[in-house]
C-alpha cells in the first residue's frame, strides 16, 4: 500500500512517520522547502517526544520520504489531508485556505480507486463540499479525524482510543481501504465507529469543546475559591470522585491554549452563527472569556506581589502552552510574560524546549538556558508551564541562588509545603496562601 500525507506539519509529519513504522510506503508532501529539507534528514521540525525516533527509523528504511511536489502523490492508495486550519484573520471562524489548497492541488493526480482521507479540523459541511470537488477525478472521499495530544502524538496516532471513519452512504470501499491502513491498530480490539461526513467533521470540534468547558468550569469555580477562602484543587478532588464527572481536566490553573482548543471553540462557535444556530453554543463565549481571565488574574497577582517586594524582576518558568511540547501557540505563560514585559517590568523566562519557538512570538524576551539563571536577581518567580523539571525542583537550593521569596504558581503544580519550608510564600489559583514557615 502506498500512502501519500499532505501537509507536514505537527499532525502531518507524525501521521506520516507513523505510516511508514506501520510497513507502508510513505510520502510526506509540504510547500515550505526548509521543513522538508529537515525531515528529509530525519529531524522534526519541532519537539514530540518518541518522534525523532520514528522520523529516523522510516528515513533509514527507505518507507518514509518527503517532497514539496504534489505530483509525487500520484499512484497513492490514500491521500491523507492533514494541514492546519488556523482561526481566520479579523474572525473567530476556521481558515480554511490551507485546506482548499490542498485539495485543489491534488486534483490533477488523482484517479478512480484513490481514497482521500481528511484529517483536518474543518467546520461542519466542509467534507460534503470537497467530496463534490473530487467526485469527477473518479476518488472518493473520507473524513477521519485525528485525536492528537501534543507531548502524546506518537502514541495517539499508533494505539488511538478510537477511529472514526466519516464516508459517504453506501461507500463500503472508503471503509474497506482506512481498515486495511488501520489494520494492525484495529486488530487489538480499538474502537471503531463508522459514521457521516458531518459527523466526522463534528465529533473532534464536539470533543474539544466540552474539555474546554470542564477546564472553564473548574477555573469558574477557582475565581470564586478565591473569593471565599476555598481550595479548588480540594473541590476538585471531591467532585471529581464522582463517577459522572471524573477528576481529569479539573485542574484550575492558567488556562488552555495551544494550537486547537481556543481556536476550535471559536471556529465551531462561529459555525453555529452561520448555521442560524448561534445561541445553541452560546456558551463556548463565556468558556473563553472564563479561560483568558485566567491571564488577567496571573498577571494582576505578580504585578501585586511586585509591588508588595518593591520590585520588577520577574523569572518565568515554562513558556509552552504545556509540557513536551515547544508549541507557544496561545500560550498562557508566554501570553503573561508578553503582558508583564510590556507593562514595564523585566522577565527573564526559563522553557526546556520552547526557546526557539517563543522568541520568533516575542522577539524580545529575555530566554536563558537554565532554572538557575532564571531565578537569579528576580523578585517574584511564577510558574507557566507544568514541565515535570519544575515539579521536580528542590526549592531550598533555589532559596540559595536567588532573592525572592514568593512564588506564583500558575498551575497549582508545586509542593507548596516544601516550598513554605524554604521560605518562600506560594500563591497558587484558586487557592489560599501558603505562608513562608
Amino acid at each position: 500500500m502506498k500512502i501519500a500525507v499532505i501537509g507536514c506539519g505537527y499532525l502531518g509529519a507524525v501521521h506520516a512517520a507513523a505510516m511508514a513504522s506501520l510497513g507502508y510506503e510513505t510520502i510526506g508532501v509540504d510547500v515550505d522547502e526548509a521543513k522538508v529539507e529537515r525531515l528529509r534528514r530525519g529531524e522534526p521540525p519541532f519537539f514530540e517526544p518518541g518522534l525523532p525516533e520514528l522520523l529516523r527509523a522510516g528515513v533509514d528504511a527507505g518507507t518514509l520520504r518527503f517532497t514539496t511536489d504534489v505530483a509525487e502523490a500520484a499512484g497513492s492508495d490514500v491521500v491523507f489531508v492533514a494541514v492546519g486550519t488556523p482561526q481566520r484573520a479579523g474572525s473567530d471562524a476556521a481558515d480554511l485556505t490551507y485546506v482548499d489548497a490542498a485539495v485543489e492541488s491534488l486534483l490533477p493526480h488523482l484517479a478512480a480507486g484513490t481514497l482521500v482521507a481528511g484529517k483536518s479540523t474543518v467546520p461542519v459541511g466542509t467534507a460534503q463540499r470537497l467530496a463534490d470537488l473530487i467526485a469527477p477525478t473518479g476518488a472518493t472521499l473520507a473524513w477521519n479525524p485525528e485525536f492528537l495530544r501534543e507531548g502524546f502524538a506518537v502514541e495517539d496516532t499508533l494505539a488511538p482510543d478510537r477511529l472514526v471513519y466519516g464516508v459517504a452512504d453506501g461507500d463500503d470501499a472508503a471503509v474497506a481501504a482506512l481498515d486495511a491502513v488501520y489494520a494492525r491498530i484495529l486488530e487489538r480490539g480499538t474502537d471503531r465507529l463508522v459514521v457521516n461526513y458531518a459527523t466526522a467533521e463534528l465529533v473532534k470540534v464536539s470533543a474539544n469543546a466540552f474539555l474546554a468547558t470542564k477546564i472553564s468550569f473548574i477555573n469558574a469555580m477557582a475565581e470564586l475559591s478565591e473569593s471565599v477562602g476555598a481550595d479548588v484543587t480540594q473541590l476538585a478532588d471531591a467532585i471529581g470522585l464522582d463517577a459522572r464527572i471524573g477528576r481529569r481536566f479539573l485542574n484550575a490553573g492558567l488556562g488552555f491554549g495551544g494550537g486547537c482548543l481556543p481556536k476550535d471553540i471559536r471556529a465551531f462557535q462561529a459555525r453555529a452563527d452561520e448555521l442560524g444556530h448561534g445561541e445553541t453554543l452560546g456558551f463556548l463565549r463565556e468558556v473563553d472569556r472564563i479561560n483568558l481571565r485566567r491571564r488577567d488574574r496571573m498577571v494582576a497577582l505578580i504585578e501585586r506581589e511586585l509591588e508588595r517586594v518593591g520590585g520588577d524582576r520577574v523569572a518565568m518558568l515554562g513558556l509552552a502552552f504545556k509540557p513536551n511540547s515547544d508549541d507557544v501557540r496561545d500560550s498562557p505563560a508566554l501570553d503573561v510574560s508578553r503582558r508583564l514585559q510590556e507593562g514595564g517590568r523585566v522577565v527573564r523566562a526559563y522553557d526546556p524546549e520552547a526557546r526557539e519557538t517563543a522568541l520568533r512570538v516575542v522577539p524580545g524576551l529575555e530566554i536563558v538556558t537554565s532554572v538557575a539563571d532564571a531565578v537569579r536577581g528576580a523578585d517574584v518567580l511564577a510558574l507557566g508551564t507544568e514541565w515535570q523539571e519544575f515539579r521536580d525542583l528542590d526549592p531550598a537550593a533555589l532559596a540559595g541562588i536567588t532573592d525572592a521569596r514568593v512564588v506564583v504558581d500558575g498551575r497549582n503544580a508545586l509542593d507548596a509545603a516544601a516550598w513554605s519550608a524554604a521560605g518562600f510564600r506560594v500563591i497558587g489559583l484558586g487557592r489560599p496562601e501558603v505562608a513562608a514557615a
